[in-house]
């Protein structure tokens, strides 16, 4: 008989490793206490109008490819992690197994990024058009450029390639490499170190910014995340036709093809283990996780759980009290979250409007260290804001209806930890962000255009998607939450438990969780002696 094994959660995490598990002969099944699949990358489809509620910028294409070359006789976990076709020349790859289920397209420019002068920044990742650029906004930061853009390839070189799959499960593990990485400068913060670089405050914030879209803060997160640069020049930005919700799909499709099943409207209750004390744990008492109690009374057991949900929350919620011995709930409290988001999903009529944006665009106020603060130290909600404003249709008109787009734009605010009374305060604030939009020209007449809205704010992410304070990207990425003082894929308390997703080593963001789906895998097949010690401390993954 095959073993079985339960993932709890359908956000990306819980699906990837789901794939694998599956892949590895386990008999999977995905719980999902809401109705549709796709976590914090769920679909919202509304008078006409779809739209992709979280992740948006899709790299390393060759992690999908990956996951969708799977089967169950190959689980491909002995592989090199990172090929040297892919490596050295990702965009000329021929995905096979991928265009099989969706089709990935890439997004040029990556990203514009625009100033609160009205100038903007269109980033491709091409060397020449990023001097040029340099050189009209601010030509006193070439040099500094080409010294950056060296040092952050070091960085990405040891800091990804690697060791991006290196399973940090002990303070020797992750001592080993401190000198190294003192040595690269990549443990001061993020902005400090473009700031070595560059002396105009606008290079500053474009080599910077990209740490808000996986959850931290530049001024908080170390310099190591100087890798995403060259993460995205050497595999670029993509977008899945039909939306993000497209490629969850299509995971899902494989996933049933490999004979794996997932359950919706199936919550969580508890999960269930043998052992411990009666109401606490103590030191030397072996625990082993054996099932799930779900909120309507069903029990389903299992040789194994991996929990996709909130992992702050699956400790203080899931894991029963006489379980909990490293993670007790006053360590897991004391976690610092990552900040939250207001979302706004919006469909316009476009017909007769001349629109300067990108796919991507990123619009920065004035202040940018000061706000930083505000958002993620002081937990304030400030009158000016930073945003990241979507517009696939630019892309994929088939999101929105004929002459129309659909576009969302999102708004990094402090997690719940603020206290802010979002019932009160959302409505205001998105009328503020949307006002704002066309009062700045970056989408003339709007609101005589506007033909749908929507809007979640952190009360979305703390009871929608039982987020621990609303956190939308996990526990946030700082240097004392890194590697491994960041939360672990193998539970240190409970035999059989085990975690994947942002909140998770290596961290938030797709190819980090698709990442992180490996490690999780890596550790099960070890345990369960599906692959051998040897190949799971391979040369590419380390583990």
């Amino acid at each position: 008989m095959s073993r079985r094994a339960i993932v709890i959660g359908s956000g990306f995490g819980g699906i990837c490793v789901a794939m694998r598990l599956q892949s590895l002969g386990f008999q999977t099944l995905i719980v999902e206490a809401l109705d549709d699949p796709g976590g914090r990358a769920r679909v919202l489809r509304q008078d006409g109008f779809v739209f992709d509620m979280g992740p948006t910028v899709i790299t390393v294409p060759h992690f999908i490819e990956e996951l969708f070359a799977l089967e169950k006789e190959d689980h491909g976990l002995d592989r090199e992690d990172f090929p040297p076709a892919v490596r050295t020349g990702g965009h000329s790859q021929a995905y096979a197994n991928t265009k099989r289920y969706c089709d990935i397209v890439p997004v040029l420019p990556f990203y514009r990024i625009w100033f609160f002068d009205g100038t903007w920044f269109d980033y491709n990742g091409e060397l020449e058009s990023t001097l040029q650029q340099i050189k009209e906004l601010a030509p006193e930061d070439v040099q500094g450029y080409l010294a950056f853009q060296e040092d952050a390839r070091a960085i990405f070189q040891r800091g990804f390639l690697e060791l991006g799959y290196t399973f940090f499960d002990s303070v020797a593990s992750m001592l080993s490499i401190l000198p190294e990485l003192i040595q690269l400068d990549a443990v001061r913060t993020l902005f400090s170190f473009a700031s070595k670089y560059f002396k105009s405050d606008k290079m500053r914030q474009v080599f910077s910014f990209e740490t808000l879209l996986v959850g931290g803060s530049p001024t908080r997160v170390p310099a190591i995340y100087a890798m995403i640069h060259f993460v995205e020049k050497s595999w670029g930005i993509h977008y899945v036709k039909g939306g993000t919700g497209a490629l969850v799909q299509a995971f899902l499709k494989k996933f049933g093809e490999l004979g794996g099943e997932i359950q919706y409207g199936k919550k969580v209750k508890e999960i269930l283990v043998h052992g411990g004390g009666p109401g606490f744990r103590l030191p030397g008492q072996e625990v082993k996780a054996h099932g799930l109690l779900l909120e309507n009374g069903e029990t389903i057991l299992a040789d194994l759980i991996v929990s996709n949900a909130d992992i702050a929350n699956s400790y203080l919620k899931l894991v029963p009290a006489k379980a909990k011995l490293w993670n007790s709930d006053l360590r897991i409290k004391n976690l610092e979250q990552s900040m939250s988001l207001v979302v706004i999903y919006f469909g316009f009529r476009a017909e007769g409007l001349k629109l300067n944006l990108q796919h991507h665009n990123v619009i920065l106020s004035k202040r940018y260290e000061d706000l930083l603060s505000d958002l993620f130290e002081y937990k304030f909600l400030p009158d000016d804001f930073s945003q990241y404003l979507h517009l696939p249709t630019l892309t994929d008109p088939s999101l929105a209806p004929p002459g129309c787009h659909a576009c969302y734009t999102l708004i990094p605010v402090p997690n719940q930890a603020s206290g802010i009374d979002w019932e009160r305060v959302g409505p205001v604030f998105v009328d503020k962000i949307l006002t704002f939009l066309e009062e700045e020209g970056y989408i003339p007449e709007l609101k005589e255009r506007l033909m749908t809205k929507s809007f979640v704010t952190p009360k979305y992410f703390e009871n929608d998607l039982n987020s621990y304070l609303g956190n939308a990207f996990g526990v946030e990425p700082i240097l004392q939450q890194s590697a491994f003082f960041r939360p672990h894929n193998r539970s240190e308390d409970v035999t059989g438990l085990y975690f994947v997703g942002a909140g998770t080593q290596p961290g938030a963001g797709t190819p980090s969780v698709m990442m992180s789906a490996k490690m999780t895998a890596r550790a099960v097949a070890k345990d369960f002696g599906v692959i051998t010690a040897a190949t799971s401390l391979g040369k590419a993954s380390r583990f």
